[in-house]
């Protein structure tokens, strides 16, 4: 574990160093409003763990987000078995997944704000940048399928549950990693961005909002750290779960 400190404490370093700079600059005057020393961040991050707002504005952010995130990737499989079985299914529907994945998030989350509830937003914009990923991913992993195997599978009269289970995810195993860990850091980031646009009660994005708003910027900077830890240690578990998950697909 030792060998993870260095980085860490070099940037914090580097912070330290760049807020005495402008605190230096600015005479001490103001230097809280531009760029707050990292000791003042943590205990702002500190102040706020201790109450129950914390963690409930944690919570209800981690739902939103969950709930979109599990939607996009049930609906990227479905579609990319969809496009895969069927070329009249792929020309409909790939050149609209395309397009949804190259349009700018800002876009939608307006748009999905007029067509639904603020409450709605983040969940409905996670699983909308969510949908590409998994798609793509997919679709290239059951193009790649062997198709000795499954003419095999054929010959020797394998249930479709079968072939999915003994076929498919074993091979499908390295794209299904990839698409679920860039699809969650993705939701998380495009879920968030949705909260500060529009202002679900309570969320993290609606907390940075209102620290910007009144410019308590160690308080933005908290929040921000929040945001950014906990993107990180969910993405570390889900890649433990699925690293011990897939033991048992085989090779």
């Amino acid at each position: 574990m030792l060998y993870a400190l260095p980085a860490p404490a070099f940037w914090l370093g580097v912070w330290q160093l760049c807020a005495f700079l402008v605190d230096r600059r600015l005479a001490g005057k103001g230097n809280e409003l531009l760029l707050p020393y990292p000791l003042s961040v943590w205990n702002a991050l500190a102040s706020m763990a201790g109450t129950g707002e914390f963690w409930a504005t944690i919570f209800f952010s981690l739902g939103r987000i969950a709930l979109g995130l599990t939607c996009g990737i049930v609906i990227g499989a479905a579609l990319a078995a969809l496009t895969c079985a069927s070329p009249w299914a792929d020309r409909l529907l790939s050149p609209a997944i395309r397009v949804v994945r190259a349009a700018p998030v800002a876009s939608f989350i307006l748009l999905v704000l007029l067509w639904t509830g603020r409450n709605h937003v983040p969940a409905v914009i996670s699983a909308t940048m969510v949908v590409p990923v998994v798609w793509d991913n997919l679709s290239r992993g059951i193009q790649a399928m062997d198709r000795k195997l499954l003419e095999l599978a054929q010959c020797y009269r394998f249930s479709r549950w079968k072939t999915v289970t003994l076929l498919y995810l074993p091979a499908l195993r390295p794209y299904i990693l990839t698409a679920l860990t860039t699809a969650t850091g993705l939701a998380w980031k495009s879920g968030v961005a949705a909260e500060v646009l529009c202002l679900p009660e309570p969320s993290l994005g609606q907390r940075i909002y209102y620290t910007k708003y009144y410019l308590d910027i160690p308080e933005l900077f908290a929040w921000t750290a929040a945001t950014v830890a906990l993107s990180m240690v969910l993405e570390r578990l889900l890649r433990a779960c699925l690293a011990r998950w897939g033991r048992g697909w085989g090779t």
